[in-house]
């Protein structure tokens, strides 16, 4: 009888084995889920002096940190509550499954688990969470077997870095950042305990929710590894009362959301998974130039709506012009669809420190700093101008600054164009210098016929300037271009001469640590001493001429104003020594603004406020602009004058001061 009991035990045996061994040939490639655990990582993004400016990702907010980088006392609190003899069973824990059998039979339920930190693993990344017996049964197999291929410290990593934290965290880096706002090795040891103890609950133990079941949960951890004697006597009293503060941030924390999206859409060609690759992206933005841009485009659009809330009390003011026609329009058509942008960069290098795409991301995520192609009006001038110095002009050269008349035909039907000046007025003779300081269109005009559409058009090109029509009107900024274009073209007068292509992207590590770096891209352009010439008008347009407005006291600054037809668009486009920022408002849907909204009185303000505010943070900026050695002054009519070799003076009988490095010396 014996025998045959034997016999059948034996062939029993035999047969459970077989079925195990089966069973485990069906599963056994989920395991390379967890050998070549590859989760989706969130994307960071740094300011220039490594400030968090934003996460990004798919489903999934998590935080990748290897386990050379998580501290002794994590995976010892984790380990006191869940798998106290983690590293020296094998996967399973016979002991544990006895006396969760004894507790489940006697409750007539599934009460208590004996799952080990490895078959937690195994679950989450591979099987579901069905307390099953037959997924317990795949569970066990598969722990037993990845602790023959991953060491202990190698499963601790995964399931430190896999598991849920609740509140959409993954990982328990991300839940560090997350809950407390810092990195693993800065928690305390409560901390750590209510860190470790919400993955049996992430919902109920939520400290932003639930604090006071979160710290309950959290005494058990630390009470446990003083029984277990992981930690003293004054550790222990130290953290079981300690309370500590917990924050409820957003999972994206984004500061610059412009900014992000626009770096997105630079890399997402070269990088598919740029939203879960885990990579961390240093960007040029200076988070502090950003908020005072932002603040910057505010104060102007404030502006603009409280001027017209004052002109709508007076109706004879509630009127737009076209042409010499006066149309009456409603009551908030001059704020509607009302927006800006702004675009700050580095003078020498192009790395852009802001760029605000927008009054409010919330109401509108169209970048008007990248994507918005207006026409620059007169901030279109100083091209045409340093085209007009290098072909022999100089800053004293006279313009006549008188209308004329042009004809011309669109489908055989003759057109008449009179550009005038802004006011109606003209000066008759004036020099190139007080044309420009005063953006007088018909001395202009009058100038770019004297020298020729042809070059005109060429010195355009020279500076990056494409798409322009081949007549007059490119004269009066009748091209568009993006804000983010023109500050590249307006860096070659604030980078003397070499071009510098904005850029923002500063370097890119991915998940593995490998870095790739990113450098200026420059283009020559013209000579610096030519280049100072336009600079000593544009200081000027801001000292005494369209730009007045955007002047700042203590700090020397260049720049031009640019308004077009019908007050559509308004500009300012300047620099100081070391920074260069280009300000633009108008109307999404291209109506035009008030007749007094222009550059000077629009974006001028922006600009100025930018400039202050960003002055007050960092005072040791370099103050004033350096003049080249070989740029030349005289005195012409009394007023002083810079020139060159390529740009002499009239001829004038006049004291000559040439600049040297060692002094000035006079001539005659």
């Amino acid at each position: 009888m014996i025998k045959y009991i034997f016999t059948f035990i034996l062939l029993v045996g035999i047969a459970i084995t077989g079925w195990l061994l089966s069973l485990y040939n069906d599963i056994r490639g989920d395991i390379d889920k967890v050998v070549n655990y590859n989760p989706p990582k969130t994307t960071q993004f740094f300011d220039k002096d490594g400030n968090l400016i934003a996460n990004i990702f798919k489903k999934e907010h998590r935080l990748y940190v290897n386990y050379d980088d998580i501290p002794a006392r994590v995976v010892e609190a984790l380990v006191a509550i869940e798998d106290t003899h983690f590293f020296e069973h094998h996967g399973v824990n016979p002991d544990a499954i006895s006396r969760a059998m004894i507790k489940n039979i006697k409750a007539m339920g599934y009460v208590e688990g004996a799952s080990t930190l490895t078959q937690q693993l195994i679950k989450s990344v591979v099987l579901s969470r069905e307390k099953k017996l037959m997924r317990k049964i795949k569970e066990a197999l598969l722990a037993i077997r990845l602790e023959t291929i991953l060491t202990k410290e190698e499963i601790l990593e995964r399931y430190l870095n896999q598991v849920y934290f609740g509140h959409s965290y993954y990982g328990i880096r991300t839940a560090a950042q997350g809950y407390f706002r810092k990195d693993l090795f800065e928690l305390n040891l409560k901390e750590i305990a209510i860190l470790v103890g919400l993955p049996k609950a992430p919902s109920f133990y939520d400290p932003t929710k639930n604090l006071k079941f979160a710290l309950t949960r959290a005494n058990q951890v630390i009470n446990r590894m003083h029984t277990l004697g992981w930690i003293n006597e004054e550790e222990y009293k130290n953290s079981i009362n300690y309370i500590p503060q917990v924050y409820n941030d957003t999972l994206t924390k984004n500061q610059a959301p412009y900014i992000v999206d626009y770096a997105i859409k630079l890399l997402h060609n070269d990088i598919d998974d740029i939203r879960s690759g885990g990579y961390r992206i240093n960007l040029t933005i200076d988070l502090d130039a950003q908020k005072i841009a932002r603040e910057a485009l505010t104060y102007g659009y404030n502006r603009i709506i409280d001027r017209d809330n004052k002109l709508q009390k007076n109706p004879i003011n509630n009127v737009i012009k076209k042409g010499e026609e006066k149309i009456p329009v409603e009551e908030g058509y001059f704020v509607d669809s009302l927006n800006g942008a702004l675009v700050s960069i580095e003078n020498n290098t192009g790395k852009i420190l802001a760029l605000v795409g927008g009054v409010d991301y919330t109401e509108s995520s169209f970048n008007r700093a990248v994507q918005s192609k207006r026409q620059p009006g007169s901030a279109a001038k100083p091209f045409l101008y340093q085209t007009a110095l290098d072909l022999g002009y100089s800053p004293a050269s006279q313009l006549v600054d008188i209308g004329r008349t042009y004809e011309y035909e669109i489908d055989g039907e003759e057109k008449i164009w009179q550009p005038k000046n802004y006011g109606g007025k003209f000066k008759g003779i004036i020099t190139l210098r007080e044309s420009l300081i005063h953006s007088r269109n018909l001395a202009t005009i009058n100038l770019v016929t004297d020298v020729g559409i042809g070059e005109m058009y060429k010195g355009l090109e020279n500076f990056g300037i494409t798409g322009m029509p081949r007549d007059l009107s490119i004269t009066l900024g009748s091209f568009s271009i993006s804000p983010l274009d023109l500050s590249k073209a307006y860096s070659s007068f604030s980078n003397d001469g070499i071009q510098v292509t904005p850029y923002m992207i500063n370097s890119i590590t991915n998940s593995k640590g490998d870095t790739i770096s990113f450098e200026p891209q420059t283009k020559y352009v013209d000579s610096p001493e030519q280049i100072y010439l336009m600079k000593t008008i544009l200081k000027d347009v801001v000292q005494r001429g369209t730009g007045r407005r955007a002047k700042v006291k203590g700090l020397e600054l260049a720049g031009k104003t640019g308004t077009t037809n019908s007050n559509v668009d308004a500009w300012f486009c300047g620099f100081s020594p070391t920074i260069q920022t280009v300000v633009w408002f108008g109307k999404d849907n291209n109506a035009p603004m008030r007749r007094s909204e222009g550059g000077g009185t629009t974006a001028a303000p922006s600009f100025s406020y930018f400039y202050k505010k960003y002055l007050e943070i960092h005072p040791e900026i370099q103050r004033e602009f350096e003049m080249p050695d070989n740029v030349k002054t005289s005195y012409v009519n009394g007023h002083k004058e810079y020139y060159t070799e390529t740009s002499p003076l009239p001829k004038v009988q006049m004291p000559v001061i040439n600049k040297s490095s060692s002094g000035e010396v006079i001539e005659f």
